[in-house]
């Protein structure tokens, strides 16, 4: 069985949960918009449209869809960002009852960890999941976070059942687009040889690296 591999905190200063939303339908600092939708990937997920779980925050009890865990009761969710994030909390709704995950362990910027990896590899910070119907806010710690291009979220197990069930995943923060810099190559249309200096002792000679 997967652990998270690193320890976990419950302390306020490091991300304790909290279930004190307002019921505004408006959630300030939303990252919903901000995610790569398309190129959302789940191991061992069963729902074809999970990615839709992400979703903005007044369907955040909407239960009509759900992603769930296949063959156990481990799922990693890779969530990418169209720019760089500097990510506060992040929302989640799952179980219900047994269904739901034990942990949640979040690993930034790893966009090709598996489930292989989660042995050894270290996450940045852990949650112990409450079994709950609302929706649960959980505080990262800021240094840990302020750069983040995309999120992996690993659930080790769930409290129970066979498998884990998540319903909603929300994303608090705030964005910036990043703009990678072009290469820029510069080819010769055509090389002139008086152009380029002679290698010393080279002169009348050919070169065969490599041989």
């Amino acid at each position: 069985m997967h652990h998270c591999s690193y320890e976990h905190d419950h302390s306020h200063d490091g991300g304790q949960h909290d279930h004190s939303h307002g019921e505004s339908d408006f959630q300030p600092n939303s990252l919903y918009d901000r995610v790569d939708h398309p190129n959302v990937v789940a191991l061992n997920g069963t729902t074809p449209d999970f990615p839709k779980i992400i979703k903005p925050w007044h369907q955040r009890l909407d239960e009509a869809v759900s992603i769930e865990s296949d063959a156990d009761d481990q799922l990693i969710i890779r969530i990418p960002f169209t720019g760089s994030v500097k990510l506060r909390s992040i929302l989640l709704k799952a179980g219900p009852g047994d269904e739901t995950p034990t942990k949640l362990c979040i690993y930034p910027n790893e966009d090709n960890l598996d489930f292989n990896d989660v042995n050894y590899k270290k996450h940045a910070q852990e949650f112990d999941i409450p079994q709950s119907k609302e929706v649960g806010e959980y505080a990262v710690k800021p240094a840990k976070f302020s750069e983040v291009r995309s999120l992996t979220l690993f659930f080790p197990a769930a409290q129970g059942a066979d498998n884990v069930r998540i319903y909603f995943l929300g994303f608090l923060g705030e964005w910036r687009e990043v703009k990678d810099r072009p290469a820029v190559i510069l080819y010769e249309a055509q090389a002139n040889p008086a152009d380029h200096e002679k290698i010393k002792g080279l002169d009348g000679a050919t070169s065969n690296l490599g041989m």
